[in-house]
């Protein structure tokens, strides 16, 4: 009896012991399962912070200018020479830039371009994304202080500029201004079509005046140089300065000269372009009327623009390596064969100045004695 009562009760504890075996068993397989999952989880996290790591450096190794826009906001209206010129830059620049941005062109007249350029330089964000097509004498209007001016000329991001350019004074044939001479001794100025005072359409006529005693009547007020054509073309006005590649790059100059409708009377170059062999150049008639140093000077500083030719600037600020990239991208697409091609057969002057020159320059031109500016006070009518 006591016998049996043992092996009872110790089977009874084996039972009780397999039970706490069996349980032990499935709690450890619990614990088990549960750290399988969290190494699961772990692997996946640790996957996932890899992943974003890679995918983060891969951003940030991509270009900037990848999947953006730029945007060329030019200062006179639809049509024009600036206009020409950056609607053919803005077809080749793109694919010299890494990244490969798409290009628009923004129409903003107003001023001689004094509203694209103060937008350029105190609204545009400076992240290379504006560019500024502006006129190239506009440091005049910061020379002699026009309350206007809400940029500084030196600070501008310098890209480059297509061309440099050579001013000329042309005439309708059929006005009775045959030579310098006869505008000189007329009763009634002839009427000069202008944009404004930064552009060649003003400033050259008047420079004309102050180094050699001429009189104009200058008009200014047109948005683009082709309002300003079509104003001669139905004889509101007889005469306007421009730049020789704009006149004789474009219509209706070409035709014009061809046909005769138009005579061109004065050239600033240094030499004559050799499609106005008549025309004697500013230098010719100094030098003939023995000019004096002080109206030479300033016929240098005014005539400076001529370098700047066509400029492209951004806004003060934009990252050295994005001003490098613009500057460079620039350069080699001023050497690409299909717009080497497309200047030849419009007969432009393809003719680059790099940024690094353009602001050197900037800061030579605003750099004048007072004597200068006070000259340049009297020209521009301040």
């Amino acid at each position: 009896m006591e016998a049996c009562q043992i092996i009872c009760i110790s089977k009874q504890r084996l039972e009780r012991l397999g039970g706490w075996k069996r349980m032990s068993t499935e709690s450890h397989r619990g614990v088990y399962l549960s750290s399988q999952r969290r190494q699961r989880k772990s692997k996946f996290s640790l996957s996932f912070l890899i992943v974003l790591a890679l995918s983060s450096d891969l951003q940030a190794q991509a270009p900037f200018y990848q999947g953006k826009t730029v945007r060329i906001v030019v200062g006179f209206g639809a049509g024009g020479a600036v206009d020409l010129w950056a609607r053919a830059v803005a077809r080749y620049w793109p694919k010299y830039i890494p990244g490969n941005p798409d290009f628009v062109i923004q129409n903003m007249p107003g001023g001689g371009t004094m509203i694209a350029a103060n937008y350029v330089y105190g609204v545009a964000k400076p992240d290379g994304l504006t560019i500024g097509s502006i006129a190239p004498a506009l440091y005049f209007e910061q020379l002699i202080g026009r309350k206007e001016v809400q940029f500084d000329w030196t600070k501008f991001s310098w890209i480059g500029s297509p061309e440099q350019i050579d001013e000329l004074l042309f005439m309708r044939a059929d006005a009775p201004y045959k030579s310098l001479e006869d505008i000189r001794k007329a009763a009634v100025a002839p009427r000069c079509a202008a944009t404004g005072t930064a552009s060649a359409t003003y400033y050259f006529p008047k420079l004309l005046e102050e180094v050699l005693a001429l009189k104009f009547n200058i008009v200014t007020g047109y948005a683009g140089g082709a309002e300003a054509d079509l104003a001669i073309e139905k004889g509101e006005m007889q005469c306007r300065g421009a730049s020789s590649s704009s006149f004789f790059g474009r219509e209706p100059g070409r035709t014009w000269v061809k046909t005769g409708f138009v005579r061109v009377l004065v050239q600033a170059g240094s030499r004559r372009d050799a499609r106005a062999p008549d025309a004697p150049t500013i230098w010719e008639l100094m030098e003939k009327e023995r000019t004096p140093e002080g109206s030479r000077r300033l016929a240098k500083v005014v005539l400076a623009a001529g370098v700047f030719g066509r400029p492209m600037v951004g806004a003060p600020g934009i990252p050295a390596d994005r001003v490098k990239i613009l500057r460079d991208s620039f350069v080699r697409a001023m050497d690409d064969p299909e717009f080497v091609a497309e200047a030849k057969k419009r007969d432009w002057e393809l003719n680059p100045v790099g940024g690094e020159r353009l602001e050197a320059l900037a800061k030579e031109v605003m750099a004048q004695p007072p004597e200068v500016i006070e000259r340049m006070k009297k020209l521009l009518g301040k």
